[in-house]
């Protein structure tokens, strides 16, 4: 059993057969924590209007999040875009488990986050760039191609790969699309007076440090299979967990040169008031 002081997962997308729940069931079997935060589309309820997608997994990870919540763990979930029928019962505690639009964490090195899903950013980066290219059937498409390339790979004995991911990192529109929410996160969290901003959405983990702050996105359960994860001493790190958990990245020590001075690329079409109007969507 592995601790950690805190883990972040966010966008497992329960209810769809993208989801992939074996993964993310292992993980909540081999890890313990003190916080656990659970940031967004968790559950889709989106998806579930169309076509439900609920095997026995998916029932096992709603019953572990139970019990970890009838432990010392304390569980936060903060509803995303997807799972945004939940809004309506913030500030109340279900089985256990605290619903709130936004939380603050302090980390053990006394560093303040501000945690929310992050769709909040979506009227400044518009919609997901894969959308804007291929559009939703496509884009499903790709996530079905994703689950028969890794039942194939299973058959073979090879470990988790996710397809749908390279096919995106190819893509410079996405990249373009990745960078604009980053920079608009780490925005909101520079005015805001914050270390640094933790969120989901875009399935995309990764850090990216500026000079004031550090932008942490904790990734998916349906393409990439990622945890941010904060150890004993205060320090960020991304899990991938799969066949053969590893860990993908810590965080940088020294701000990312494209994010310095004026290598900053501007974010166009940032509405007056942006800051506040994402405090007020996240409060």
């Amino acid at each position: 059993m592995q601790h950690y002081r805190s883990i972040f997962i966010s966008d497992v997308h329960l209810g769809t057969a993208d989801c992939q729940a074996d993964y993310l069931l292992d993980f909540l079997n081999q890890v313990q924590c003190e916080t656990l935060y659970l940031v967004g589309d968790i559950i889709d309820l989106i998806a579930m209007q169309r076509r439900i997608h609920l095997p026995s997994e998916h029932h096992a990870i709603v019953r572990r999040l139970i019990e970890i919540a009838a432990t010392d763990t304390r569980v936060i979930y903060i509803p995303g875009n997807h799972d945004d029928f939940f809004r309506a019962f913030c500030g109340q505690t279900i089985a256990g488990i605290e619903l709130k639009h936004k939380a603050v964490h302090t980390t053990a090195n006394g560093r303040r986050f501000m945690v929310c899903h992050g769709d909040q950013f979506d009227q400044v980066v518009r919609c997901s760039p894969l959308m804007l290219l291929v559009g939703d059937r496509a884009h499903g498409l790709l996530l079905r191609l994703n689950r028969w390339f890794n039942a194939w790979r299973r058959v073979q004995g090879k470990p988790y790969w996710s397809l749908a991911a390279w096919v995106k990192s190819r893509i410079g529109r996405a990249r373009t699309f990745i960078r604009r929410f980053e920079i608009a996160a780490l925005t909101v969290a520079e005015k805001g007076h914050y270390d640094g901003f933790i969120c989901g959405h875009i399935h995309s983990a990764g850090f990216l440090r500026s000079e004031e702050s550090l932008y942490c996105n904790d990734g998916d359960w349906v393409e990439h299979c990622t945890a941010l994860v904060e150890q004993a001493n205060g320090r960020l790190e991304l899990l991938h967990w799969s066949e053969s958990p590893v860990t993908l990245a810590s965080e940088p020590d020294v701000p990312h040169p494209d994010v310095c001075g004026d290598a900053r690329p501007a974010i166009d079409n940032v509405p007056a008031g942006f800051v506040e109007q994402v405090n007020r969507l996240a409060s």
